[in-house]
């Protein structure tokens, strides 16, 4: 297969790195010194005390790469309507797009059985601008596991997880996947195929969606949240909030909230994406996971008062300091 990694940072980096070990035609859009550095010398991976290099094919933009058989996109989901028009510059009608990226996905009303089938969500894909670029149908969800991170340009440390679950959004277990799935296994990734793969997307947005925002308004990491009683009664109440809508679209949880909630207690004194990107002046991930869900839950008739005013707060901290545009 001919693989694409957009964005090819920390979970895009781990990927690329070992479908290329795995013999896999991998071509790395990235910019900068990481992709300076990765045409210079490579693209080294850390994992489990290992060091491999690989020598992917390193492109500055998309069109360089041309067309693939699958592009995977690791950014994160504010970016996705600046950058549409590019990812597609490598797509033919039969290229896979796995999106893997937090939050509601931009495609989550495709081939879904629901009154709202084939709708916008918004808060992730303004004026149906994603969509347009980059057909729904091609889409396979992704829910990402692992946790990486760029040490230096071209060098990413793989610190745990290795399992990417994958996931049509109508639900059929089809060919294209079926081979996605085998590509990254044979990488050495976990790669489980879903028929229902929105209830995990929900089941890690549950955390995403509370620990994220209540870390960047309160610099707290999650052994506080999850730890301190008044913080993890407002986790709780947030994600009961989030579940009421996720069950009125369809979905089925397959854990309860406090034990999701003890899942997140023993990641230990970790700071969330949030806080991580607060603290370095970076945009933030606020509406693909909170602001699509508060308007996920206006779409279905479900107030979220403790979810509304949770964003309204985390989006004006992240005005406050130039990390959100809106």
């Amino acid at each position: 297969m001919k693989i694409a990694v957009f964005g090819a940072g920390a979970i895009g980096g781990l990927m690329a790195a070992r479908l290329a070990a795995s013999g896999q035609d991998v071509t790395v859009v990235a910019r900068g010194p990481h992709l300076a550095a990765m045409r210079e010398r490579g693209l080294r991976l850390i994992s489990g005390g290992e060091t491999i290099t690989t020598h992917p094919r390193a492109c500055a933009d998309a069109t360089e790469a041309g067309v693939q058989d699958a592009v995977i996109v690791t950014l994160k989901a504010h970016s996705l309507p600046g950058v549409a028009v590019d990812i597609a510059r490598m797509m033919s009608p039969q290229t896979m797009l796995v999106t893997g990226v937090n939050g509601i996905p931009y495609w989550y009303f495709h081939g879904l059985d629901s009154p709202w089938r084939g709708r916008v969500v918004e808060s992730v894909d303004p004026g149906g601008i994603v969509s347009r670029t980059l057909p729904p149908a091609q889409a396979i969800g992704c829910v990402v596991y692992p946790a990486a991170e760029v040490i230096e340009p071209g060098v990413v440390a793989h610190t745990y997880g290795d399992r990417f679950s994958l996931g049509e959004p109508d639900g059929t277990r089809s060919a294209r996947l079926e081979m996605l799935s085998k590509a990254l296994m044979t990488a050495g990734f976990k790669a489980p195929v879903r028929p229902r793969i929105r209830d995990e997307i929900w089941v890690k947005l549950w955390g995403n969606l509370t620990f994220n925002p209540v870390s960047a308004l309160t610099g707290a990491t999650l052994d506080r949240i999850t730890g301190q009683a008044d913080l993890r009664g407002l986790a709780r109440a947030m994600m009961l909030e989030a579940q009421t809508v996720a069950e009125a679209l369809g979905v089925r949880f397959a854990i309860d909230v406090d034990k999701r909630i003890d899942g997140a207690a023993e990641v230990g004194a970790h700071k969330t994406s949030m806080l991580q990107d607060l603290e370095r002046g970076r945009p933030m991930e606020i509406d693909a996971l909170l602001g699509a869900v508060v308007e996920l839950g206006t779409l279905t008739g479900h107030a979220m008062p403790l979810c509304s005013a949770v964003l309204a707060l985390v989006r004006e901290r992240a005005r406050q300091a130039g990390c959100y545009s809106g």
